[in-house]
């Protein structure tokens, strides 16, 4: 059975006067993806599809380089949209973030609202699903986004306790056919 991994890019370099979706990743968040972009459970994986934002799409381009294949860029896989506010620092993000999972029906300071968030995600991964691959399919994304699909894919009401844990750089896995989720988040170096 092919196996989905939704990946989150792992550590960047924040800084608050460039927009958020162009931060690239640190050189621990690069060392991460490295380590991880050879581990057993990549060796079945034969499409990669990224966000478009430029943390994603650099740790999709490491794991892409190790396996050979190119990255299939999806401008509808970003990130929850929080440009009304731009960078927060994080106590203020931590906050906000708690507030957009608890109302998941309301826009948060501007956000884009949790439920929209996850219509969306939810929408362009099973786009990308319909069309068939021969192995594993790897989404490189991100944390947020990635709590809202696997709320969905078990049939729970959002909330922030799936959400991964601190400092990206995780992974959970669900079958193409079925959508049962298979593991939740695990850190990309301790997944197997």
């Amino acid at each position: 059975m092919p196996t989905v991994f939704y990946l989150t890019h792992p550590q960047v370099l924040i800084n608050p006067a460039i927009p958020v979706p162009h931060w690239g990743l640190s050189p621990i968040g690069r060392a991460r993806a490295e380590a991880a972009a050879s581990a057993p459970w990549t060796q079945k994986v034969c499409r990669i599809v990224s966000s478009t934002e430029v943390k994603a799409v650099e740790t999709a381009a490491i794991f892409a380089d190790a396996r050979g294949l190119s990255v299939e860029p999806c401008a509808d896989m970003h990130e929850n949209d929080r440009s009304a506010t731009g960078f927060l620092p994080p106590p203020d993000f931590e906050a906000t973030a708690d507030a957009f999972f608890a109302h998941p029906d309301i826009s948060i300071r501007g956000w884009e609202r949790a439920i929209d968030a996850q219509t969306r995600i939810v929408s362009v991964v099973f786009t990308v699903l319909s069309q068939p691959s021969v192995g594993d399919t790897l989404i490189v994304g991100h944390g947020a986004v990635g709590t809202l699909l696997m709320t969905h894919l078990l049939k729970v009401p959002i909330s922030r306790t799936l959400d991964q844990p601190a400092g990206g750089g995780h992974v959970f896995a669900f079958d193409a056919k079925t959508h049962a989720v298979i593991h939740q988040w695990c850190d990309l170096q301790s997944l197997h």
